[in-house]
Protein backbone atom coordinates (compact mmCIF):
# COMPACT_ATOMS: atom_id res chain seq x y z
CA UNK A 1 0.00 0.00 0.00
CA UNK A 2 1.38 3.23 -1.13
CA UNK A 3 2.00 5.77 1.70
CA UNK A 4 -1.02 8.37 1.82
CA UNK A 5 1.57 11.43 1.09
CA UNK A 6 2.76 9.86 -2.14
CA UNK A 7 0.65 11.32 -5.39
CA UNK A 8 -3.34 10.60 -5.72
CA UNK A 9 -4.90 10.00 -9.06
CA UNK A 10 -7.90 11.54 -6.99
CA UNK A 11 -10.21 11.21 -3.37
CA UNK A 12 -13.46 9.50 -2.80
CA UNK A 13 -15.77 10.14 -0.27
CA UNK A 14 -19.13 9.36 0.60
CA UNK A 15 -22.26 12.23 1.10
CA UNK A 16 -24.24 11.52 4.18
CA UNK A 17 -27.62 10.42 3.57
CA UNK A 18 -30.44 9.99 6.58
CA UNK A 19 -29.90 7.34 8.93
CA UNK A 20 -29.09 6.38 12.44
CA UNK A 21 -25.88 8.91 12.50
CA UNK A 22 -26.98 11.92 11.17
CA UNK A 23 -31.42 11.35 11.40
CA UNK A 24 -32.72 13.69 9.76
CA UNK A 25 -33.31 17.74 9.23
CA UNK A 26 -30.50 19.95 10.68
CA UNK A 27 -27.85 17.33 11.75
CA UNK A 28 -28.41 16.02 8.26
CA UNK A 29 -28.11 19.45 6.88
CA UNK A 30 -24.90 20.43 9.44
CA UNK A 31 -23.54 16.97 8.36
CA UNK A 32 -23.24 17.60 5.30
CA UNK A 33 -22.06 20.93 4.96
CA UNK A 34 -19.40 19.23 7.38
CA UNK A 35 -18.33 17.04 4.47
CA UNK A 36 -18.81 19.24 1.33
CA UNK A 37 -16.13 21.53 3.06
CA UNK A 38 -13.51 18.32 2.87
CA UNK A 39 -14.74 17.70 -0.37
CA UNK A 40 -14.66 21.54 -1.73
CA UNK A 41 -11.15 22.06 -0.27
CA UNK A 42 -9.35 18.94 -1.50
CA UNK A 43 -10.84 19.33 -5.06
CA UNK A 44 -8.73 23.13 -5.53
CA UNK A 45 -5.84 20.17 -5.49
CA UNK A 46 -7.00 17.21 -7.18
CA UNK A 47 -9.76 15.24 -8.81
CA UNK A 48 -12.51 14.16 -6.35
CA UNK A 49 -15.78 11.96 -6.79
CA UNK A 50 -18.46 11.53 -3.89
CA UNK A 51 -20.69 8.66 -3.75
CA UNK A 52 -24.19 10.37 -3.59
CA UNK A 53 -27.29 8.33 -1.93
CA UNK A 54 -29.67 8.74 -5.51
CA UNK A 55 -32.12 11.65 -4.85
CA UNK A 56 -29.78 13.48 -2.34
CA UNK A 57 -29.39 17.20 -3.16
CA UNK A 58 -25.94 18.44 -4.23
CA UNK A 59 -25.97 22.09 -3.66
CA UNK A 60 -23.23 22.23 -0.94
CA UNK A 61 -20.76 20.60 -2.95
CA UNK A 62 -18.58 22.91 -5.29
CA UNK A 63 -18.93 21.75 -9.02
CA UNK A 64 -15.66 20.41 -9.81
CA UNK A 65 -16.91 17.77 -7.37
CA UNK A 66 -17.52 14.45 -9.69
CA UNK A 67 -20.50 12.65 -8.11
CA UNK A 68 -22.00 9.25 -8.75
CA UNK A 69 -25.16 8.04 -7.77
CA UNK A 70 -24.96 4.71 -5.38
CA UNK A 71 -27.21 2.88 -2.57
CA UNK A 72 -25.50 4.29 0.67
CA UNK A 73 -26.14 3.04 4.44
CA UNK A 74 -23.61 5.82 5.79
CA UNK A 75 -20.70 8.03 4.59
CA UNK A 76 -17.54 7.12 5.81
CA UNK A 77 -15.95 5.60 3.08
CA UNK A 78 -12.62 5.17 4.31
CA UNK A 79 -14.37 2.59 6.46
CA UNK A 80 -16.22 1.07 3.48
CA UNK A 81 -14.16 2.08 0.55
CA UNK A 82 -11.79 -0.38 -1.10
CA UNK A 83 -7.85 0.10 0.40
CA UNK A 84 -6.01 0.76 -3.03
CA UNK A 85 -2.84 -0.88 -3.11
CA UNK A 86 -0.25 -2.32 -5.93
CA UNK A 87 0.99 -5.82 -6.76
CA UNK A 88 4.36 -6.18 -7.07
CA UNK A 89 4.33 -5.43 -11.48
CA UNK A 90 3.18 -2.27 -10.38
CA UNK A 91 -0.72 -2.26 -11.66
CA UNK A 92 -3.45 -1.07 -8.93
CA UNK A 93 -5.14 -3.61 -7.04
CA UNK A 94 -7.97 -2.77 -4.70
CA UNK A 95 -8.50 -4.83 -1.23
CA UNK A 96 -11.86 -5.56 -0.10
CA UNK A 97 -12.16 -5.93 3.52
CA UNK A 98 -15.18 -7.48 5.20
CA UNK A 99 -17.08 -4.48 6.90
CA UNK A 100 -19.75 -5.42 9.33
CA UNK A 101 -20.79 -2.43 11.12
CA UNK A 102 -17.65 -1.84 13.03
CA UNK A 103 -18.35 -4.68 14.87
CA UNK A 104 -21.82 -5.55 14.02
CA UNK A 105 -22.93 -2.65 16.33
CA UNK A 106 -26.82 -2.36 17.18
CA UNK A 107 -27.15 1.29 15.59
CA UNK A 108 -25.18 0.50 11.91
CA UNK A 109 -26.59 -0.64 8.76
CA UNK A 110 -24.18 -2.02 6.34
CA UNK A 111 -26.23 -3.77 3.60
CA UNK A 112 -25.43 -1.57 1.04
CA UNK A 113 -21.86 -0.41 2.57
CA UNK A 114 -20.40 -3.63 2.46
CA UNK A 115 -20.92 -3.65 -1.14
CA UNK A 116 -18.87 -0.40 -1.89
CA UNK A 117 -15.34 -1.47 -2.35
CA UNK A 118 -16.88 -3.67 -5.49
CA UNK A 119 -18.58 -0.61 -6.76
CA UNK A 120 -15.71 1.95 -5.94
CA UNK A 121 -13.10 -0.08 -7.43
CA UNK A 122 -15.31 -0.74 -10.71
CA UNK A 123 -15.79 2.78 -10.64
CA UNK A 124 -11.71 3.10 -10.51
CA UNK A 125 -11.46 0.38 -13.34
CA UNK A 126 -9.00 -1.39 -10.43
CA UNK A 127 -9.42 -5.52 -9.75
CA UNK A 128 -10.21 -6.62 -6.45
CA UNK A 129 -8.68 -8.83 -3.94
CA UNK A 130 -10.68 -9.84 -1.51
CA UNK A 131 -9.81 -10.26 2.34
CA UNK A 132 -11.74 -12.50 4.59
CA UNK A 133 -10.59 -9.71 7.70
CA UNK A 134 -12.74 -7.50 9.11
CA UNK A 135 -11.36 -4.52 9.54
CA UNK A 136 -11.98 -0.76 7.88
CA UNK A 137 -9.36 1.93 6.55
CA UNK A 138 -9.47 3.84 9.43
CA UNK A 139 -7.94 0.25 11.64
CA UNK A 140 -4.80 0.71 10.58
CA UNK A 141 -1.88 3.28 9.44
CA UNK A 142 0.91 1.75 6.69
CA UNK A 143 4.68 4.24 6.16
CA UNK A 144 4.77 2.99 2.54
CA UNK A 145 8.29 1.57 3.57
CA UNK A 146 6.82 -2.04 5.02
CA UNK A 147 5.13 -1.21 8.67
CA UNK A 148 1.85 -0.91 9.64
CA UNK A 149 0.02 0.09 12.83
CA UNK A 150 -3.11 -1.90 14.35
CA UNK A 151 -4.68 -1.69 17.85
CA UNK A 152 -5.80 -4.92 19.57
CA UNK A 153 -9.61 -3.56 19.90
CA UNK A 154 -10.14 -3.87 16.13
CA UNK A 155 -8.67 -6.11 14.53
CA UNK A 156 -8.78 -8.49 17.49
CA UNK A 157 -12.32 -7.32 18.50
CA UNK A 158 -14.56 -10.67 18.74
CA UNK A 159 -17.59 -8.56 17.22
CA UNK A 160 -15.35 -8.49 13.69
CA UNK A 161 -12.84 -11.29 13.97
CA UNK A 162 -13.77 -13.99 16.54
CA UNK A 163 -11.02 -16.37 17.02
CA UNK A 164 -8.23 -14.58 15.17
CA UNK A 165 -5.14 -14.64 16.89
CA UNK A 166 -2.50 -11.76 16.39
CA UNK A 167 -0.27 -13.84 13.83
CA UNK A 168 -3.18 -14.68 11.76
CA UNK A 169 -4.38 -10.79 11.57
CA UNK A 170 -0.55 -10.10 10.83
CA UNK A 171 -0.37 -12.13 8.05
CA UNK A 172 -3.51 -11.34 5.81
CA UNK A 173 -2.61 -7.92 6.60
CA UNK A 174 1.00 -8.09 5.27
CA UNK A 175 -0.15 -10.01 2.54
CA UNK A 176 -3.05 -7.62 1.48
CA UNK A 177 -0.87 -4.34 2.53
CA UNK A 178 2.71 -5.65 1.73
CA UNK A 179 4.43 -4.65 4.65
CA UNK A 180 6.04 -7.33 7.02
CA UNK A 181 6.14 -4.88 10.63
CA UNK A 182 3.17 -4.40 12.50
CA UNK A 183 2.98 -2.37 15.80
CA UNK A 184 0.02 -2.98 18.10
CA UNK A 185 -1.22 -0.32 20.15
CA UNK A 186 -3.58 -1.57 22.91
CA UNK A 187 -6.50 0.73 22.41
CA UNK A 188 -7.96 4.18 20.56
CA UNK A 189 -9.15 7.32 22.66
CA UNK A 190 -11.77 6.91 24.97
CA UNK A 191 -14.67 8.93 23.29
CA UNK A 192 -14.15 6.13 20.33
CA UNK A 193 -15.90 3.39 22.52
CA UNK A 194 -18.79 5.63 22.83
CA UNK A 195 -22.25 5.18 20.94
CA UNK A 196 -21.10 5.72 17.68
CA UNK A 197 -17.47 5.12 17.98
CA UNK A 198 -15.46 2.56 15.99
CA UNK A 199 -13.79 1.04 19.45
CA UNK A 200 -10.40 2.01 18.61
CA UNK A 201 -9.36 3.27 15.55
CA UNK A 202 -5.71 3.65 14.98
CA UNK A 203 -6.35 7.13 12.68
CA UNK A 204 -6.91 9.82 15.54
CA UNK A 205 -4.27 8.04 17.69
CA UNK A 206 -1.06 7.47 15.89
CA UNK A 207 -0.48 7.96 12.10
CA UNK A 208 2.87 8.08 10.14
CA UNK A 209 4.28 11.08 8.21
CA UNK A 210 7.17 9.54 6.65
CA UNK A 211 9.09 6.43 7.25
CA UNK A 212 10.74 6.84 10.62
CA UNK A 213 8.25 9.42 11.58
CA UNK A 214 5.16 9.01 13.13
CA UNK A 215 2.88 11.83 14.62
CA UNK A 216 0.81 10.66 18.26
CA UNK A 217 -2.28 12.29 19.90
CA UNK A 218 -0.77 13.50 23.07
CA UNK A 219 -3.43 14.77 26.37
CA UNK A 220 -1.81 16.95 28.32
CA UNK A 221 -4.33 17.18 30.91
CA UNK A 222 -3.68 14.58 33.85
CA UNK A 223 -7.43 14.99 34.42
CA UNK A 224 -8.31 13.78 31.29
CA UNK A 225 -9.06 9.40 30.38
CA UNK A 226 -6.79 10.02 27.66
CA UNK A 227 -3.84 11.30 29.16
CA UNK A 228 -2.53 7.74 30.42
CA UNK A 229 -3.90 6.20 27.20
CA UNK A 230 -1.35 8.86 24.86
CA UNK A 231 1.28 8.29 27.60
CA UNK A 232 1.33 4.78 27.01
CA UNK A 233 0.97 4.72 22.68
CA UNK A 234 3.47 7.84 22.90
CA UNK A 235 6.08 5.27 24.94
CA UNK A 236 4.41 2.21 22.77
CA UNK A 237 5.87 3.61 19.52
CA UNK A 238 9.62 5.10 20.61
CA UNK A 239 10.32 1.82 22.31
CA UNK A 240 8.99 -0.17 18.72
CA UNK A 241 11.29 -0.58 15.37
CA UNK A 242 9.89 -0.41 12.37
CA UNK A 243 10.40 -2.54 9.42
CA UNK A 244 13.63 -1.52 8.46
CA UNK A 245 14.94 -2.03 11.97
CA UNK A 246 14.96 1.91 13.07
CA UNK A 247 13.49 3.33 15.77
CA UNK A 248 10.36 5.95 15.03
CA UNK A 249 10.93 9.52 15.88
CA UNK A 250 8.11 10.34 18.05
CA UNK A 251 6.25 13.74 17.46
CA UNK A 252 3.34 14.83 19.49
CA UNK A 253 0.48 16.54 18.60
CA UNK A 254 -1.43 18.20 21.60
CA UNK A 255 -4.88 17.72 21.94
CA UNK A 256 -7.45 20.50 21.32
CA UNK A 257 -8.08 22.00 24.77
CA UNK A 258 -11.93 21.05 24.74
CA UNK A 259 -12.66 18.05 25.69
CA UNK A 260 -16.43 18.22 26.12
CA UNK A 261 -19.38 19.17 23.64
CA UNK A 262 -22.98 19.23 24.50
CA UNK A 263 -21.79 17.50 28.26
CA UNK A 264 -20.13 14.33 26.23
CA UNK A 265 -16.47 13.89 26.03
CA UNK A 266 -14.79 14.43 22.76
CA UNK A 267 -11.90 12.60 20.88
CA UNK A 268 -10.67 15.37 19.24
CA UNK A 269 -7.40 15.14 17.41
CA UNK A 270 -5.05 16.61 14.41
CA UNK A 271 -3.55 13.13 13.86
CA UNK A 272 -7.11 12.80 11.77
CA UNK A 273 -5.79 14.77 8.91
CA UNK A 274 -5.38 13.74 5.13
CA UNK A 275 -2.76 13.90 3.26
CA UNK A 276 -3.40 14.92 -0.67
CA UNK A 277 -1.93 16.39 -3.79
CA UNK A 278 0.00 19.51 -2.55
CA UNK A 279 -2.32 19.62 0.86
CA UNK A 280 -2.63 18.74 4.28
CA UNK A 281 -6.14 19.16 4.99
CA UNK A 282 -6.33 19.28 8.88
CA UNK A 283 -9.09 19.20 11.62
CA UNK A 284 -9.87 22.43 13.00
CA UNK A 285 -12.22 22.88 16.44
CA UNK A 286 -11.87 27.11 16.96
CA UNK A 287 -9.38 25.68 19.36
CA UNK A 288 -6.03 27.57 20.50
CA UNK A 289 -4.09 24.96 19.88
CA UNK A 290 -5.18 24.47 15.81
CA UNK A 291 -2.22 26.78 15.07
CA UNK A 292 -0.03 24.70 17.02
CA UNK A 293 -1.52 21.37 15.32
CA UNK A 294 -0.72 23.23 11.57
CA UNK A 295 2.58 24.28 12.28
CA UNK A 296 3.55 21.09 13.10
CA UNK A 297 2.40 19.35 10.17
CA UNK A 298 3.70 22.27 7.92
CA UNK A 299 7.09 21.36 9.12
CA UNK A 300 6.07 17.45 8.40
CA UNK A 301 5.01 17.66 5.07
CA UNK A 302 7.17 20.51 3.62
CA UNK A 303 6.14 21.94 0.80
CA UNK A 304 2.00 21.56 1.17
CA UNK A 305 -0.39 23.59 2.12
CA UNK A 306 -2.20 23.47 5.66
CA UNK A 307 -5.70 24.17 5.08
CA UNK A 308 -7.79 24.06 8.44
CA UNK A 309 -11.47 22.90 7.85
CA UNK A 310 -13.63 22.42 10.96
CA UNK A 311 -14.09 19.21 11.71
CA UNK A 312 -16.32 20.07 14.86
CA UNK A 313 -19.83 18.35 13.01
CA UNK A 314 -18.07 15.30 11.69
CA UNK A 315 -16.39 14.31 14.95
CA UNK A 316 -20.18 15.06 16.31
CA UNK A 317 -20.96 11.94 14.30
CA UNK A 318 -18.75 9.77 15.35
CA UNK A 319 -14.99 10.76 13.17
CA UNK A 320 -12.68 13.03 11.29
CA UNK A 321 -11.70 14.38 8.09
CA UNK A 322 -9.60 10.96 7.69
CA UNK A 323 -12.28 8.92 7.66
CA UNK A 324 -14.56 10.30 5.65
CA UNK A 325 -11.53 10.47 2.72
CA UNK A 326 -10.09 7.46 1.25
CA UNK A 327 -7.14 8.30 -1.77
CA UNK A 328 -6.79 6.35 -5.17
CA UNK A 329 -2.99 6.31 -5.71
CA UNK A 330 -1.55 7.11 -8.94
Amino acid sequence: MPAEWTPHARTWMAFPTANTTFATGPELEAARLAWARVANTIVRYEPVTVLVHPGDPLDALDGRVETVEVPLDDAWLRDTGPTFTRADDGTAVAVDWVFNGWGAQSWAAWEKDARLAGHVAGLAGVPVVSSPLTQEGGGFHVDGAGTVLLTDTVQLDPDRNPGWSRAQVEAEVHARLGTSKAIWLPRGLTADYGEFGTRGHVDIVAAFTAPGRVVVHAQPDPGHPDHEVSRETAEILRQATDARGERLDVVELRAPTVTEADGELVDYSYVNHYVANGVVVLCAFDDPRDAEAAAVLKRAYPGRDVVLVDARDIFRFGGGVHCVTQQQPL
